[in-house]
């Protein structure tokens, strides 16, 4: 039964996406399975991911929205909080509850209220604004923070990489 949910809320959030095209990022199905999106995240403007089309995938678990979805990049990314291997480390697709951690409020973190719309507007944000106190990768903070121009370099090498591949 909850596989059948998911699946219609997901139809659902696709033809939302579908009707309210978004200048910042678009959604298609893998092999047509509603469980698996590509996703084209365009850089945000005034940021150093500007100009890039950076492809990613969304694997949607059957128990979905009560359990958040997996984001990762494809595209090369350099960001404090993407890991090496793409993985999106952001607070609302972290699993729901108390982070035993303490870094994160569980208000923070995933709630079946999220959209796969939701989802990509915070990506957005954080490509725009790095938490580089909680990093997913860590060489990517500690030049975030210390080698600006350096940093700099790294993600324009993504851009010209992200263009590249479309």
């Amino acid at each position: 039964m909850a596989t059948k949910q998911a699946s219609l809320l997901l139809k659902k959030q696709m033809i939302e996406l579908s009707k309210n095209a978004s200048e910042s990022f678009s959604a298609g199905l893998v092999d047509d399975d509603i469980y698996k999106w590509e996703i084209i995240v365009m850089g945000p403007p005034d940021t150093f991911y500007e100009g890039g089309y950076f492809k990613a995938r969304m694997d949607f678990p059957p128990d979905y929205p009560h359990k958040p979805p997996k984001m990762r990049f494809v595209s090369k990314m350099w960001h404090p909080n993407v890991h090496t291997n793409g993985s999106v480390c952001v607070s609302i697709l972290h699993e729901p509850g108390d982070d035993t951690f303490g870094y994160e409020q569980a208000g923070e973190r995933w709630s079946p209220v999220q959209t796969v719309e939701s989802i990509l507007i915070s990506v957005i944000s954080m490509l725009a604004d790095p938490n580089d106190e909680s990093p997913a990768n860590i060489d990517a903070a500690k030049q975030y923070r210390e080698d600006r121009d350096g940093f700099k370099k790294e993600v324009a090498k993504c851009v010209r990489r992200s263009i590249e591949d479309l």
